[in-house]
């Protein structure tokens, strides 16, 4: 597949149609009130990243992206010892800790790989994971990493991750078709970020982002969700807690270059 993997900041034009409606609705309702994405996505700390947040290109049809892909370079070593257990949230706060302390990076992590429906199981997030390998050598970064969302996940919100991980095809890779993407593409797992993504909201705006009543307190599944939505009438509120996991990918030299 001829995907290609093109920075934001080489195609301006491509900022408002990787976040137009045929991608942004691909992604439920309440993923959009992470308030940890704002220190990536907002202004102004979006056109600093612009490098590393990506539209995927079919070279074919140029003018309109058929994905898109978003990466975030940050410092590990040192005092960062060993990767965050709030994954998503945390790497996006480690970037923006690095960029007010004019730390330079030396890793590169993977935040989302999103196409189009009619681009998906025909190899491309495989195509784009390549692509990100080498951007991050091209760009002197010496590890790739991931907060991956295993997908299939939502089927099951009660199951502990763990559990989830351990379930295995017949030819050793996992039964999560995303978690096996990255491991068909060398992918190692590091380990669970059990606190990777965390949304709180009052009853108002979960009830306006899922369509739910939530009349009761517990812990209620929600549509696309991981894990339960864990709610409080009592104190007019509720919280996600999503768990991912860490893989780390070998980074690439840029092609063309001496092995």
């Amino acid at each position: 597949m001829s995907l290609q993997l093109v920075p934001l900041r080489a195609r301006p034009d491509c900022v408002p149609l990787v976040f137009a409606p045929a991608l942004q609705s691909l992604w439920t309702e309440f993923m959009m009130h992470d308030t940890v994405a704002d220190l990536y996505f907002g202004t102004p700390h979006f056109e600093r990243y612009q490098d590393f947040a990506f539209a995927i290109i079919d070279p074919a049809r140029p003018e309109t992206p058929v994905g898109r892909s978003f990466s975030v370079p940050f410092h590990f070593g040192d005092d960062r010892t060993e990767l965050p257990d709030s994954g998503w949230d945390g790497v996006i706060r480690w970037a923006h800790q690095d960029a007010m302390q004019g730390r330079a990076p030396n890793a590169l992590s993977a935040l989302e790989i999103t196409l189009l429906p009619a681009w998906r199981g025909k190899g491309g997030s495989a195509v784009i994971l390549d692509a990100m390998r080498r951007h991050a050598a091209a760009h002197g970064l010496q590890r790739l990493l991931a907060p991956v969302r295993p997908t299939a996940k939502s089927r099951e919100p009660f199951l502990p991750m763990a559990e989830y991980l351990a379930r295995r095809t017949a030819d050793g890779f996992s039964v999560d078709p995303w978690v096996r993407t990255h491991e068909r593409a060398g992918g190692r797992f590091v380990k669970i970020a059990p606190t990777s993504m965390v949304i709180p909201g009052t009853l108002t705006e979960w009830r306006s982002w899922t369509g739910l009543p939530l009349a009761q307190s517990g812990a209620v599944a929600i549509e696309g969700g991981l894990s339960p939505l864990l709610v409080s009438v009592e104190q007019d509120s509720a919280v996600y807690v999503e768990p991912n996991l860490w893989i780390e990918h070998s980074v690439l030299p840029p092609k063309g270059s001496a092995a």
